[in-house]
């Protein structure tokens, strides 16, 4: 039930709108000047004021202003005998939700308190909302690694420092990657997230950096790229071991002259930017290779974070199951599940080629096809598909001939012709369900089946 104050200094008219307020079921208080008024809002949560403008002790402007730096989504319905076009405006301009003059029209008044309140609900909403949506997920784990990651968050997150994080696929970069942001100083601003190897190397510029209107073939109009769209805050440039040269090129100009230039366009841009970066290759290697440029590492690598892959803290599984089981139980509209802990060390058992993200897929599983309390056999029938492929590799190890093989590309060949054709099998030849388990894009996959000539059925 919505809690209202009326501050005026006319008796009739604070008896008359409690009268009318009160009818409709509301909480109404009423108080005869401004400063009791104000008191009265620091001290209660109100859903609603109703406030003159005439009054002795404070005008009622003064008590707009100082009320909404009390309560900033407080919504004032201002009320005036002597009401003008101008007065209206000011009220408005200094936040007040709406301007009724006196006497007050019945119907005007209740519409008017409907929707100021229905108003300050949704923002109230929103701002709930919007604290889900951007609220990050903690850095779960109390290994070395983690605890050491933790500490150089809260080192560098202040600084502007260029960050790279290193890791394998599911192993937690992105969350690095925004707690970094989380502890910045751009924190208000935006974190923009580019994922280098989902854009085609043709994309990647126009991508990055905008385009102007006709500067190729499809650019029917002006638009903004992603260094623009994260200026005053984090780009967070994603696989960036995949990036094109001529991409790199740019890049490695924006950092060092802090300016950028659309694809088509002339004129540069200034852009405040902090440039956070993530690999799962050996940069070093692929400079080796030819395939990056050891300058756009040298300015990317000012701090290196290493995200060490699930096998390498088996000790965090437990807790990081547990905090799955509670997130997706709540997702689910669920009582969350217990787990054994006899299935724990079951779980830690497990070769966790997938990291993380395996781990979470694990959990979802387990608890869709398990009882209340989830046990080691469980986990056996439910939670490894990918166990079997471990032990049918393991068995036919010592049968392989690798004699037959006579370079190490062909042995690679039919090793990951091998390992897609059993999870295609395993997966009934679901390609989408396939990619995302062996954690690759699904256009990747179908490349893959055709370089194979796999075939269902075979």
């Amino acid at each position: 039930m919505a809690k209202i104050l009326i501050i005026d200094d006319e008796r009739a008219i604070r008896n008359t709108l409690r009268e009318i307020l009160e009818y409709e079921d509301y909480i109404v208080e009423d108080v005869d000047n401004g400063v009791d008024g104000l008191e009265l809002i620091g001290k209660n949560d109100y859903d609603l004021v109703l406030c003159d403008i005439k009054m002795n002790r404070m005008d009622g402007m003064e008590v707009l202003t100082e009320g909404l730096a009390l309560r900033p989504d407080l919504p004032f319905i201002m009320i005036s005998g002597h009401g003008t076009v101008e007065t209206a405006v000011e009220a408005s301009k200094k936040g007040a939700f709406d301007f009724i003059s006196k006497p007050p029209d019945l119907n005007r008044l209740l519409i008017t308190v409907r929707n100021a309140l229905d108003r300050g609900s949704l923002v109230v909403e929103a701002k709930v909302l919007k604290r889900k949506v951007s609220k990050v997920r903690p850095i779960l784990g109390e290994s070395q690694a983690i605890v050491k990651i933790k500490e150089t968050i809260d080192r560098v997150g202040p600084t502007d420092a260029r960050v790279l994080i290193t890791g394998a696929n599911g192993s937690g970069k992105e969350l690095v990657a925004r707690w970094l942001h989380e502890k910045s100083n751009r924190s208000n601003g935006p974190i923009i997230e580019v994922n280098c190897a989902a854009i085609p190397s043709e994309l990647i510029e126009s991508e990055l950096f905008g385009h102007e209107k006709g500067s190729f073939t499809s650019a029917i109009k002006q638009r903004i790229g992603k260094f623009e769209s994260a200026n005053g805050g984090t780009l967070f440039l994603d696989e960036i071991g995949d990036m094109s040269q001529s991409a790199q090129a740019k890049v490695l100009r924006a950092l060092q002259e802090s300016k950028i230039t659309r694809v088509g366009g002339e004129k540069e841009i200034d852009v405040d930017v902090r440039v956070v970066a993530a690999t799962n290759k050996d940069l070093l290697k692929e400079i080796e290779a030819g395939n990056f440029r050891m300058d756009l590492y040298h300015r990317l690598s000012v701090i290196l974070i290493h995200v060490p892959p699930l096998i390498e803290r088996r000790d965090d599984i437990g807790l990081l199951t547990q905090s799955f089981l509670e997130e997706i139980c709540s997702e689910y509209g669920m009582p969350p599940k217990k787990i054994s802990d006899a299935a724990v060390e079951a779980l830690k058992a497990l070769p966790w080629t997938g990291n993380i993200r395996e781990l979470r897929n694990m959990v979802e599983r387990l608890i869709i096809l398990s009882d209340k309390i989830i046990t080691d056999s469980d986990v056996k029938a439910f939670a490894n598909p990918s166990a079997p492929a471990v032990a049918t590799a393991t068995a036919a190890a010592p049968q392989t001939d690798f004699d037959q093989f006579t370079n190490f590309q062909e042995y690679k060949d039919y090793a990951e012709r091998e390992y897609i054709k059993f999870k295609l099998e395993k997966n009934n030849w679901n390609v989408s369900k396939t990619a995302d388990d062996i954690d690759i894009q699904r256009s990747h996959l179908y490349s893959k089946i055709e370089k194979f000539g796999l075939k269902r059925g075979e």
